[in-house]
C-alpha cells in the first residue's frame, strides 16, 4: 500500500480558448480515506477528475495514482482508479450483467477473475441482472454506474455527484455501500457533492477548490474548528421583553421563542454571554450550543473575490 492514494503536484490545465481551469493545484489524498473534494460550479473540480480518469490531458504538473505516475505508467495509473460519472451514460441495449462484462473486458480482466454477479448483488441489482438498462429507473442506472466503476477492483474510487437527483432511500443505500467498501476493503473513496451535509457526515478529510486553486485542505473536524463563530441558544423560563445586549454579542429571538446569541469564541467567552443573559433578567430553562456547519466553512472560503 502507498501512503497517498492520489498525489498531485503543480497541476495546471489551460484550454485552447485560453481559460485556465487549474492554476497549479497541489493535492494529496490519504490511502484508505473517504475524501471530500468540494467547490462551486466552475471551480475546476470536473477538470481535475477528468484528468485523473484520463479523459482530459493536463497542461503541466505531476499526477500519481496509487504510486503510479500518469505520464510514466499510464496503464497502471488508469487501472488503479474507478470513476462513477455524474452523467447517466449507459448503453440502453445492454443488461446490467452484460454491461459489467463488457467493462471488465475493456480493462482486461480475465473471465475467471470477473465478479459481475457479486458486484450486482452488492449494489442491489441482482434481480435486474438480465433486464435491459433502458427499462431501469434513474436510481437503478446510477447504481449500475457504481457497479461499472468497480469491475476492475480499483484501489481508488471517484464518485462524482453520486446522489444528485436521487431519492432519500437510494442515497442512504449508496452511502451504506460506500462505507462498507471503505471499511471492508480499505478502498480509497473521493467524493464530489453539492450536498455539504453529506461531505460533513461521510468524509474523513476535505479539500476545497475555487477559481482553479486549492483554498483549503484538512480533516473535516479541523476544518469545522476553523470557524470560531458560535451560537448559544437559550430557552427562557417565561416570555421576555428585552434581549441581552453586550459587546461582541448579537441576540435574536427565534419563532419558537428561543434566544440565539451569536458570538466569536476568540473574542467573547461563553461566560460573558451568560452574564449578558442574567443582566437582562432572563431565567434559563435550558441551553444548548450550535457549531459551525461545513456550509459555513465552504462559503467563507469560496465567497472571496476572484
Amino acid at each position: 500500500m502507498t501512503q497517498d492514494a492520489i498525489r498531485i503536484d503543480s497541476l495546471k490545465k489551460t484550454y485552447a480558448d485560453g481559460k485556465e481551469a487549474l492554476k497549479g493545484v497541489d493535492l494529496t489524498v490519504p490511502a484508505g480515506s473517504i475524501f471530500g473534494f468540494l467547490g462551486p460550479n466552475g471551480a475546476g473540480k470536473s477538470t481535475l477528475i477528468n484528468i485523473l480518469a484520463g479523459l482530459v490531458v493536463k497542461t503541466s504538473g505531476q499526477v500519481k495514482i496509487w504510486g503510479w505516475d500518469q505520464d510514466e505508467n499510464p496503464r497502471q495509473s488508469r487501472a488503479a482508479i474507478g470513476v462513477m460519472p455524474q452523467e447517466l451514460n449507459l448503453d440502453p441495449f445492454f443488461s446490467p450483467f452484460g454491461a459489467l462484462e463488457v467493462q471488465a473486458g475493456l480493462y482486461g480482466v480475465p473471465k475467471s477473475q470477473r465478479r459481475s454477479d457479486e458486484i450486482l448483488e452488492m449494489v442491489g441489482l441482482a434481480d435486474k441482472r438480465d433486464a435491459y438498462a433502458r427499462t431501469m429507473s434513474g436510481g437503478m442506472r446510477r447504481r449500475l454506474l457504481l457497479a461499472k466503476a468497480l469491475v476492475h477492483s480499483p484501489q481508488v474510487l471517484v464518485l462524482d455527484e453520486p446522489t444528485a437527483g436521487v431519492d432519500i432511500e437510494l442515497r442512504q443505500m449508496l452511502w451504506e455501500n460506500v462505507r462498507k467498501l471503505n471499511r471492508d476493503t480499505g478502498l480509497t473513496i473521493i467524493l464530489t457533492t453539492h450536498y455539504l451535509e453529506e461531505a460533513e457526515e461521510m468524509c474523513d478529510e476535505i479539500a476545497i477548490i475555487n477559481h482553479g486553486q486549492k483554498v483549503a485542505q484538512d480533516s473535516t473536524a479541523n476544518m469545522l474548528g476553523q470557524m470560531d463563530a458560535k451560537t448559544l441558544v437559550i430557552v427562557p423560563e417565561s416570555d421576555i421583553n428585552t434581549l441581552p445586549d453586550a459587546a461582541g454579542i448579537q441576540a435574536e429571538q427565534r419563532d419558537d421563542g428561543t434566544i440565539a446569541l451569536n458570538y466569536r469564541a476568540r473574542e467573547t467567552s461563553a461566560e460573558t454571554v451568560l452574564e449578558a443573559v442574567r443582566s437582562a433578567g432572563i431565567r434559563i430553562r435550558d441551553v444548548r450550543t450550535e457549531q459551525a456547519a461545513l456550509e459555513d466553512v465552504f462559503l467563507a472560503l469560496t465567497s472571496s473575490a476572484k
